[in-house]
Parts: structure tokens; C-alpha cells; sequence
């Protein structure tokens, strides 16, 4: 197997991808952005980086002898105008802000063409981690949706692909047929905790309505498909929702037994579309 650097941003993402390289025998490199990573990738073989360091990272994952990269985790769009680059990161700066200008997606492949540019394969978090981290059809965990539920589910998995194809988010969360929120760029953690902000009267008496997240449908898959974990089921517990829901195949999974424990125990449904 060929080293995999892996460019990592904040999250628990890719410290499930360091674990699986290391369960396949599988060398990995991590390039840890700095005020992004994990502490729990402190200890890997790598290097801290800035994110305008392109020239720095580059030269680092080819003397590592690493044949491809993936990018997973949180990063916050920079403020361009105070944006630190090095050498290299000028080089392709005009071009990064020019994309971010059309929006996240296009901003994430004019830097996935810098990694291409210079020679290096992209795999995706979903094809490292394997098909067992990735939501399946039907219920996970013991919880099913009610017959209430499913118009919302619908509903919700609608709307996030609606507000996907406009490149502005990946979730959305409907109860008894009523649009609550829909994702931007403060992320899922935070739309769910302004949902449980909002009157008693628009969420309806709880458990009910649903997260649901989807894919932007025209986005770039080897970075940026939607994830859930643990958290993501205590918030919609506190927001008083019913269940997650998903396309299966198309949302990971992080930490697939303690989010099914999680939502056993505060009896949620997580649901795969198929």
C-alpha cells in the first residue's frame, strides 16, 4: 500500500482515517493544519502546518513518499485579505480566492488541483474508511421512523438537496412539515442548537421532526461528503427531533457503535434512504 497523506482539519474524522490506516497496515503521513487538528493526532508521523502553506506541505508529503492525499475535517473559510502563504501558496492564491468567490465547492477543487497538479492521487474518506462507515438503508440502530415521520424525512433530504445545489449547505431540519432550519456555514452542531432555541410551538411536542443530510449534488465527493457522530444525536435529542436521516452511501458515520448506542438510548431513529 502507497502512504496516504492526509491533510487533517478539525474533528473526529480524521482520527477515524489515521485509525483505519493503521487496522490495514497502511502508512499514513498527517498534515496537521494548525488551529484546526485534533490533539488526538499529535502523536502521528507529520508535520504543522499553516494553511497557506502549500509549498511547505507539498515538499513534506513528497519526502514522505506519500503517493496520494485525502482531505477530511473542519476548516473555516480563511479571511483571504489576511491569508499567510508561503512561496508556493502564492502561486496559487489568485486562484483559490477567484473560486472561493463561486463558492465552497469550486473553492475546494481549485485546491484539490493544487494536490493534482503536483502529481498526487485524492481518495476520499468514504473509500478509506469502507462501506461499514457509511450510513446503510433502512434503520441503524433499534429505533425505526413512525409513519409521522416519513413525510418528514422526505421533506428534509428534499431540502437539503435543494439548498446542496445551490452550494450553500448539506442539512436541513423539517417538523410536521415546517422547514426549522436549513445549514450554511455555521455547520450542523450549531444549526441544531438554534433549533432548540426556537419556540415549543414550531418544533411541536417532541420527539419530532428530523435532520437530514445529503450531499451538495454538485460537489466535489473525495472531500466534502456530509458526516454524523455522537454529537450529532445529543443535539438533535436537546432539539427535541425525532431521528437523522440520510441518503445511504452518501453520509459517514463517525463512530458507527456509540452513535447507534447513543440514539438507542435517547430513542431516536437514524435512518438510511435507500
Amino acid at each position: 500500500m502507497d502512504r496516504l497523506g492526509l491533510i487533517a482539519g478539525g474533528g473526529d474524522l480524521p482520527v477515524r482515517i489515521v485509525e483505519a490506516c493503521r487496522a490495514q497496515g497502511r502508512p499514513v503521513f498527517v498534515i496537521r493544519l494548525k488551529g484546526y487538528a485534533d490533539e488526538a493526532l499529535a502523536s502521528a508521523d507529520g508535520a504543522d502546518l499553516a494553511l497557506g502553506e502549500f509549498g511547505k506541505c507539498l515538499d513534506a508529503l513528497k519526502k514522505a513518499r506519500c503517493g496520494s492525499v485525502c482531505l477530511a475535517g473542519k476548516v473555516s473559510r480563511p479571511d483571504f485579505s489576511s491569508f499567510k502563504v508561503d512561496f508556493k501558496g502564492m502561486t496559487v492564491l489568485p486562484g483559490i480566492v477567484a473560486a472561493a468567490k463561486q463558492g465552497d465547492d469550486a473553492l475546494l477543487r481549485q485546491v484539490l488541483k493544487v494536490f493534482g497538479d503536483a502529481g498526487f492521487a485524492v481518495e476520499g474518506a468514504d473509500d478509506i474508511l469502507g462501506g461499514d462507515e457509511t450510513l446503510p438503508a433502512g434503520p441503524l440502530g433499534a429505533v425505526s421512523p413512525r409513519d409521522m415521520d416519513r413525510a418528514d424525512i422526505e421533506k428534509a433530504l428534499r431540502v437539503a438537496r435543494a439548498i446542496g445545489d445551490l452550494d450553500v449547505g448539506q442539512g436541513a431540519v423539517v417538523s410536521h412539515g415546517l422547514v426549522l432550519a436549513v445549514e450554511a456555514q455555521e455547520g450542523t452542531d450549531a444549526m441544531l442548537e438554534r433549533v432548540a432555541s426556537l419556540p415549543a410551538e414550531l418544533r411541536g411536542v417532541a420527539p419530532q421532526g428530523v435532520l437530514a443530510k445529503a450531499p451538495k449534488p454538485i460537489q466535489e465527493r473525495k472531500v466534502d461528503l456530509p458526516v454524523i457522530g455522537v454529537r450529532t444525536i445529543e443535539l438533535a435529542h436537546a432539539a427535541g427531533l425525532a431521528g437523522v436521516a440520510g441518503q445511504a452511501g452518501d453520509l459517514i458515520v463517525i463512530d458507527k457503535p456509540g452513535v447507534i448506542a447513543a440514539a438507542d438510548r435517547l430513542g431516536l431513529f437514524v435512518w438510511g434512504e435507500g
